[in-house]
């Protein structure tokens, strides 16, 4: 089979994503409220230096998860990803527990954010109900997602190359008022008192591991290089680049914004601040601080609401051509894009609309906890695939050389990965606050084992026209 995996065949995608498209989608789907918001909320928990801990230890996880991935990805570069390569390589019920919760996680953080979307635009329009705007932004992100892949790729890369800038611009101005080149109103330079080691960790260092999962949810969204892999130009060459260069700018940008708020806001205040970073614009004086940030933070939001998606459309594309979801679902239109998935996406996602009418326990704190849940438990996935890969490509001839990408210390990192995000899971058990998140989210993922063995055990879940292949590369 030719580099275009089914061409020929009428229900494959195409590949028409670009590396610097591949790396804005992952930027975009990390880059967002978890940085512009939840970081204060991290500082002010765990302090500075408890923070700093803390999105290092994620960062690491990041690492030993993205490296897993990419060899994952090199080697065989199909939509679906982390889906299709937990049913190969660890079991087919692996595979469509994984798949369905990503899913159901995915599409409900999906119809969140055009919720959040809707509440940001009463800041300009206060008469308008926030169904409307809903509404609106819903419209739009399908229309860009069901003209073509390309379409998508390109709004995400803009909506990801404004929140760079925006982060970069912070960084300087927040360095700037650090040292007293920038002035801010009502108190002088902070210097670096407020990272004296006696303010690092003012409620200890136990509480880093209960942030923890804060922080993973921060990560989030950077497995979906994996899941575009089956429609981007030269996978081999572009996501070893992506994953190379997403790591260190998402690591950069938490820690650095991480320090510079450390630096100007004693962590007892962040706590109190809605956005750490419209305070810091106002106080240094910037006209319209509040609406430059506002608009940002919308666009964060709908960058996220754009790439959760387009990964929750390929997630069940992929299953349907995998006989996981109904066949509908693996049809594609002309334009290359599953459009009957991206219809089930939409409309699963307005599941969370109930937000507006119906108390906090309801179904949409069902759908919120298998949301962060399947993240660490998809990324646990990602690394027992690849370790389970490397012992099916080695015992059937397969030489080291020869792969694209791979990963280096196996098979420590896959299992030192696998550990990290167990223990994760593990702490959310000891904190009260999050006990019954990871009750449903651990529950719905049992709930798909049992569906796998009373209602499809037995059955061939061979991936359709899935193209392996293998090229000399690097090591990282």
């Amino acid at each position: 089979m030719n580099d275009q995996q089914g061409v020929n065949d009428s229900n494959q995608l195409k590949r028409s994503m670009k590396s610097r498209h591949l790396l804005m989608l992952s930027l975009g789907g990390v880059i967002g409220t978890g940085l512009f918001l939840n970081v204060g909320y991290t500082i002010n928990q765990a302090g500075a230096g408890g923070a700093i801990i803390g999105y290092l230890i994620g960062g690491f996880i990041l690492y030993m998860v993205m490296t897993c991935l990419g060899e994952l990805a090199v080697h065989m570069p199909v939509t679906g990803s982390f889906q299709t390569y937990a049913t190969k390589y660890i079991h087919p019920s692996a595979g469509f527990s994984l798949g369905w919760m990503y899913f159901v996680g995915s599409a409900a953080t999906a119809g969140v954010e055009f919720t959040a979307a809707g509440i940001l635009m009463q800041h300009w329009f206060p008469d308008v109900a926030v169904w409307i705007w809903c509404a609106l932004f819903m419209l739009l992100l399908f229309s860009l997602n069901a003209l073509s892949t390309r379409g998508f790729a390109e709004t995400e890369f803009w909506f990801s190359g404004i929140k760079v800038v925006a982060v970069v611009i912070f960084i300087i101005i927040g360095i700037a008022v650090i040292v007293g080149w920038v002035p801010i109103a009502d108190r002088p330079a902070p210097h670096l008192t407020n990272l004296a080691p006696t303010q690092l960790f003012p409620a200890g260092i136990a509480i880093i591991f209960v942030t923890m999962m804060n922080v993973i949810f921060s990560y989030q969204g950077s497995e979906l290089v994996g899941i575009a892999a089956g429609e981007t130009e030269n996978p081999q060459k572009n996501i070893p680049r992506a994953i190379r260069t997403i790591l260190v700018r998402i690591i950069l940008f938490y820690i650095a914004s991480i320090i510079v708020l450390s630096a100007i806001f004693p962590s007892s205040e962040l706590g109190l601040l809605e956005s750490p970073f419209v305070t810091l614009l106002d106080l240094v004086g910037i006209p319209f601080a509040a609406d430059i940030m506002n608009f940002i933070i919308l666009t964060a939001i709908l960058s996220v609401g754009n790439s959760c998606l387009y990964a929750s459309t390929r997630l069940l594309w992929a299953m349907s051509k995998e006989g996981m979801a109904p066949r509908i679902f693996g049809k594609v239109n002309k334009n290359k894009i599953p459009f009957n998935a991206l219809v089930f996406t939409m409309v699963f996602s307005l599941l969370s609309l109930l937000t507006s009418v119906m108390e906090a326990d309801t179904v949409f704190v069902l759908l919120m906890s298998i949301a962060g849940i399947s993240v660490t438990i998809s990324w646990m996935g990602i690394a027992l695939s690849q370790l389970m890969f490397r012992k099916h490509y080695l015992k059937n001839g397969g030489q080291l050389k020869d792969l694209g990408y791979r990963v280096k210390y196996y098979p420590f990192i896959p299992l030192f990965c696998i550990a990290f995000c167990a223990l994760i899971l593990g702490f959310l058990a000891w904190d009260s606050t999050q006990r019954v998140g990871l009750a449903y989210g651990v529950g719905f993922f049992i709930a798909c084992l049992i569906f796998y063995q009373v209602r499809l055990k037995g059955k061939s879940f061979a991936p359709e026209d899935q193209k392996v292949i293998v090229e000399k590369g690097s090591e990282i």
